[in-house]
């Protein structure tokens, strides 16, 4: 007797569970999920909000140089990979739920490893500039001075 409600309560689960991994992912796929592993600057503009930021990164003085993963993420491996799970959720939820700034914008978690990327490729021109004044809350971040120079408007 106790065989049988056990068994609906497995089928039921192995139910809800598959649709959750197929709404997973059918998502997954048509968010081009796989894309946002790569380095390619082409995943950023899976969403058009930031076509404007890729138009203008293209013309800009870092095109040759830099792509949008060597500015927007840290280097490191395991902080690169968390930076990433946190941007895609916080980016997945925003959209969805139609709840960003247009144009978008940059959170202080991300302006700050925008800082230690802006001093990790420039140090040996700016480290006697800033030496010491870029953990302050108040500090004067690089975009401060030099917002056009990854993207936006081209001059």
């Amino acid at each position: 007797m106790w065989r049988f409600p056990l068994r609906k309560s497995v089928i039921a689960l192995a139910v809800v569970l598959g649709i959750l991994i197929g709404v997973g992912v059918f998502t997954f796929n048509y968010a081009e999920g796989l894309s946002y592993f790569s380095t390619d600057p082409k995943a950023c503009v899976n969403c058009h909000i930031m076509r404007d930021e890729y138009d203008s990164w293209q013309k800009s003085s870092h095109h040759a140089a830099a792509k949008c993963v060597d500015c927007h993420l840290p280097h490191e491996t395991v902080p690169k990979y968390i930076a990433k799970g946190q941007n895609g959720f916080n980016h997945s939820w925003a959209f969805t739920f139609q709840d960003f700034h247009e144009p978008i914008r940059i959170k202080p978690r991300n302006a700050s490893i925008l800082q230690e990327n802006c001093l990790a490729c420039h140090t040996d021109m700016v480290h006697e500039l800033v030496r010491g004044a870029t953990t302050d809350k108040d500090a004067v971040r690089c975009v401060h001075c030099h917002a056009d120079v990854g993207h936006g408007p081209v001059r």
